[in-house]
């Protein structure tokens, strides 16, 4: 045996041997938002109080749009899965975060993060594709009223929402796929308070310039473009509605619900596009925006939209009063059997 193939032989054995090293990380280190306990403290009161108010709120969205018989146009079909969505978003991240400010050490397994990437990036681009869909659905009533009941049935709805969640999960599998085909060899510090794409592949050991790419153009392109398309499409519906009259309710709401769709297309594309749309180096500001952009943003999603809608706020408050009355008979009844 020659001396290049002996170098070869002992080249190929430190390789797998290295790739044999890499397969040894079984979980991450979480540095979580602060090292300080104070800080950790008051950050638990303030999100816990959040998360404990928002949620509930999202949840009788959800329940108001499903029981009142008012409520069955396209537009609140749509905004009771947007609901949904930011529910199950923000949840993803929100319970871990809440339990680590207690825990000195905050570990997760390598398939506890790949699940949390996971589902983070399936939810996240759903969302993102259902934003799209509800601004075809103003496009629709605005530009289209006479036809709207005929092009957006309920039967063309749901194929829009599930060919979101597709889209979502189609997006989220090639983010996976090319996350776990990489070596790990020791560095597990993640510095973030939760697994994303742009925090694991920083400590992988090898050469992540591809991934990297393909990364940001599946993820970062995608939220400019989808982000870009849908201003100008407002921007339109809004040119359109002022065009023709400005005084009318039915005008006003109309412009009303446009303005509500930009403020959380805003709220959704532009954390995501600053996290993406960007070499996956560190900045002072990731933290705080990841903050936002996972838990704060999603939970005030719905909550935005409903307060400039009167028929949704009229129908929850009918929900809580009838829901009210009903506990009110129900202990005069208990306390008259006495």
């Amino acid at each position: 045996m020659d001396a290049h193939c002996i170098v070869a032989t002992l080249f190929l054995k430190s390789e797998e041997m290295e790739l044999a090293n890499y397969t040894r990380v079984t979980e991450f280190v979480l540095t979580g938002l602060s090292q300080t306990r104070e800080v950790q403290l008051v950050l638990f009161v303030i999100f816990l109080s959040f998360y404990l108010f928002i949620l509930p709120g999202n949840i009788l969205i959800i329940c108001t749009i499903r029981l009142d018989p008012h409520l069955t146009s396209p537009m609140y079909f749509l905004l009771a899965n947007l609901a949904f969505l930011d529910i199950w978003y923000s949840s993803i991240t929100a319970p871990k975060m809440l339990i680590d400010f207690f825990v000195e050490r905050k570990r997760i397994s390598f398939g506890g993060c790949i699940a949390q990437l996971f589902f983070l990036h399936f939810v996240g681009a759903s969302e993102m594709f259902l934003l799209t869909v509800m601004a075809f659905d103003r496009y629709a009533a605005i530009c289209r009223p006479l036809h709207y009941a005929t092009i957006m049935n309920r039967r063309l709805c749901s194929i829009l929402v599930v060919l979101s969640w597709l889209g979502g999960f189609i997006h989220s599998i090639i983010q996976v796929a090319l996350i776990v085909r990489l070596p790990f060899c020791g560095p597990n510090e993640l510095d973030s308070y939760f697994c994303d794409i742009t925090q694991v592949i920083r400590i992988a050991c090898a050469n992540t310039f591809p991934e990297e790419l393909v990364m940001i153009f599946s993820s970062g392109l995608i939220s400019v473009v989808c982000f870009i398309a849908l201003l100008m499409s407002y921007a339109f519906l809004l040119a359109m509605l002022k065009k023709h009259s400005g005084s009318d309710e039915s005008t006003s709401r109309a412009m009303s619900t446009c303005y509500s769709h930009i403020t959380i297309v805003v709220f959704m594309f532009g954390p995501s596009i600053y996290i993406y749309a960007r070499p996956f180096d560190s900045f002072s500001l990731d933290k705080v925006v990841s903050v936002f952009h996972t838990v704060i943003f999603p939970l005030l999603n719905p909550i935005i939209y409903t307060l400039r809608n009167k028929e949704v706020k009229t129908a929850m408050r009918k929900l809580v009063n009838r829901y009210i009355l009903c506990k009110e008979k129900r202990k005069w009844h208990i306390l008259e059997s006495f």
